[in-house]
């Protein structure tokens, strides 16, 4: 029988995370689940006919050494499909290399967002690499797998370049899958597959699971990824019924698990459906906590009834201070909204995760500090100081790359040498240097001040759960405070 392997490779045995919407090794230890690698790896082994495995080499901590052995011992695969990242691809394209090494007759075809935005360089890095699928995989993976196992013709799979001869041949495009409802719940891949114990967000509950509720966006943030590079622009729901169902497997089948994170792009984009969902949520006596990624347009109404249905945690792009600069990114938001947003989140005693980036077009040293005083002035539960980072496929990397602002062209650069986040473009009089020393700043202002630490102080002592979290996520952060 075909021996099909899902495989989020090693990466320096770091902690790094492919499937951040900005891959990094994060300061506070976050490891993201592998969702997209799971949700296509459900798919093929539902459909049966084929063995499958879902290999997580960063959960588990192998190196390249430990992963093959680990094949060998106990799953030989034939076709391989190796997730990329942007920072990571030097590292993804060494990994499909160790495998074909080890493994000569395989097919190994790499997914992911660097691979669908750069497809003719990844298959040109090593000609050992069969296939690229580009954007959403799920059923291209699919087909490969039915594809390879009758003998069939790749030319009739949608979605996929491929080398002939001297030559990449790319099929027709895919169409994205319109009923959500048809993929397995991503709950079932980790419950089978996956410990959740490997894995961890600072401002989550541990342990945790990350599902996906809606695919894409509505909104044109112009260096948001996945909703320009894996999901088209296109913006799809699962059915609220759905959803409520995964929420009632997850406290049924999986009981040690503390919450649930949902990793749309935007949960909250289409409000009468957001209100279906918490009514079933309520309705069903849920439990379990979660939390969403929201804007700042969000209302109070609709908080009180997130709340009520579960929700813990709101995540919030405000992104900037200067309004300026919002608009230069088209967020599409207000950054005098945000007070409000903090204010009925804390009437409704919901915890913020505020996203803070630097660097950003039109940005000044001036603009920089004022985002970071606005942060302070909001004080959510946690934030994160990024520097703008432009990917490929995103219209922010072909604005960076027209005007020739980018800090270098190889890959590698796009993280620090610890594997944390790094700034890819100099603007003009805003060297990419300063935005990294300036985010620096930010984390050291932020979490340093007396009555941030108290206010977390008194969150431990109220809730054994959140002082789990704390501790957790502040022996993580603290060396980078100190070193930074």
């Amino acid at each position: 029988m075909l021996n099909v392997l899902f495989l989020n490779g090693p990466f320096h045995q770091l902690s790094f995370s492919r499937a951040s919407r900005s891959p990094a090794v994060t300061k506070s230890g976050t490891v993201y689940y592998p969702i997209f690698l799971s949700y296509a790896a459900g798919l093929v082994d539902r459909d049966g006919g084929v063995n499958v495995a879902l290999i997580d080499a960063i959960a588990k901590k192998y190196d390249h050494a430990m992963l093959i052995a680990e094949l060998h011992r106990s799953f030989k695969p034939d076709l391989i499909f190796c997730e990329t990242s942007t920072p990571s691809i030097k590292e993804d394209i060494h990994t499909a290399g160790v495998i074909k090494e080890a493994f000569p007759k395989s097919k190994i075809v790499m997914v992911g967002t660097h691979a669908t935005s750069c497809a003719e360089d990844v298959l040109n890095g090593d000609k050992r690499i069969d296939a690229i699928a580009h954007g959403e995989y799920d059923e291209t993976a699919l087909e490969l797998s039915n594809a390879l196992k009758n003998g069939t013709s790749w030319y009739d799979v949608t979605g996929i370049s491929f080398r002939v001869d001297n030559h990449i041949h790319s099929t027709a495009k895919r169409n994205l899958i319109k009923d959500l409802d048809s993929l397995p719940f991503v709950t079932e891949v980790y419950n089978k597959f996956l410990n959740p114990k490997d894995y961890f967000f600072s401002a989550a509950q541990y342990p945790m699971v990350m599902i996906m509720t809606t695919r894409g966006c509505p909104f044109k943030c112009s260096w948001c990824l996945y909703p320009q590079v894996m999901h088209g622009e296109k913006y799809r729901k699962r059915s609220p019924e759905n959803v409520a169902a995964e929420f009632a497997y997850v406290s049924k089948e999986m009981p040690s698990v503390n919450e649930i994170g949902i990793e749309d792009d935007l949960f909250t984009a289409d409000v009468v459906w957001l209100r279906k969902t918490c009514k079933l949520l309520i309705a069903q006596n849920n439990k379990i906590g979660f939390w969403i990624d929201t804007r700042v347009t969000l209302s109070n109404d609709d908080m009180a009834l997130l709340k009520k249905a579960g929700c813990r945690l709101l995540i919030a792009g405000f992104e900037s201070a200067n309004q300026s600069v919002l608009d230069t990114i088209d967020k599409g938001t207000k950054a005098q909204d945000a007070p409000t947003f903090i204010s009925n989140a804390k009437k409704n005693k919901l915890i913020v995760h505020g996203c803070f980036v630097l660097g950003q077009p039109g940005e000044s040293h001036e603009s920089m500090q004022q985002t970071i005083d606005f942060a302070k002035t909001l004080n959510p539960d946690t934030a994160q100081f990024f520097p703008m980072i432009c990917y490929p496929g995103t219209r922010a990397y072909s604005w960076a790359k027209e005007n020739k602002y980018l800090c270098s062209n190889d890959f590698n650069d796009w993280l620090t040498a610890e594997g944390g986040h790094n700034a890819t473009v100099n603007l003009p009089g805003l060297p990419g240097k300063d935005v990294v020393r300036y985010c620096n700043q930010a984390r050291r202002e932020y979490y340093l001040r007396k009555s941030y630490m108290f206010k977390k102080l008194k969150q431990s002592f109220t809730s054994l759960q959140e002082a789990k979290r704390n501790i957790k996520a502040f022996k993580k952060l603290a060396k980078f405070l100190i070193n930074a």
